[in-house]
């Protein structure tokens, strides 16, 4: 019997989430209509942007140390490049000539990423559960925060990007910084 999203742990949760924006995708593909067209695309979108939430502001500071740092700082930026264009997309339609184009880049962007996360040995998701870390306690913390991430980007906020040169001021910041640890 398939579990709730209440029910799920941290790993659980972030794969259902995939699931449901694969999904999305796939029938982004297969719609024909422009209405549907745009209503699967920021469908996706605000999907997209409640998930890098929630994994930048709860799961990757708790990974931190305890998964390899570079496969870390890959899925950092790799967020950074879908929030750029899930903010094109937003700010744009389907009769854009690009449209079709660029969320169809985002899904091949996406895919890889969760690859990247959920690789049976040495991914993300396998290596936090080696190391441990409290699966539920996370859940909780990332079901709440999810609920409070859905309202902000309903309401039109936009997906903000954290290591990009141009959305910073000029400056990247350090690792401490996109996982709030300030204590060094």
């Amino acid at each position: 019997m398939a579990q709730n999203y209440e029910e799920m742990d941290a790993i659980a949760m972030l794969k259902a989430d995939h699931r449901k924006v694969e999904e999305i995708f796939a029938a982004f593909e297969s719609a024909r209509s422009r209405d549907k067209k745009q209503a699967l695309a920021e469908q996706a979108c605000l999907e997209l942007k409640v998930h890098t939430v929630i994994e930048e502001e709860i799961f990757y500071p708790a990974c931190k140390g305890n998964i390899e740092e570079d496969l870390l700082k890959e899925a950092y930026v790799e967020h950074d490049g879908a929030k750029q264009l899930i903010n094109e997309i937003e700010a744009g339609g389907p009769e854009d000539d690009f449209y079709d184009a660029k969320v169809k880049v985002l899904s091949e962007m996406i895919e890889h990423h969760v690859e990247e996360e959920e690789k049976r040995s040495e991914g993300m998701f396998a290596q936090a559960r080696a190391a441990g870390l409290d699966m539920d306690l996370l859940a909780d913390q990332m079901r709440e925060r999810k609920r409070t991430a859905m309202e902000e980007f309903q309401a039109g906020k936009p997906a903000e990007p954290l290591t990009l040169r141009e959305e910073n001021g000029g400056q990247e910041p350090t690792l401490n910084e996109l996982t709030g640890d300030t204590a060094r």
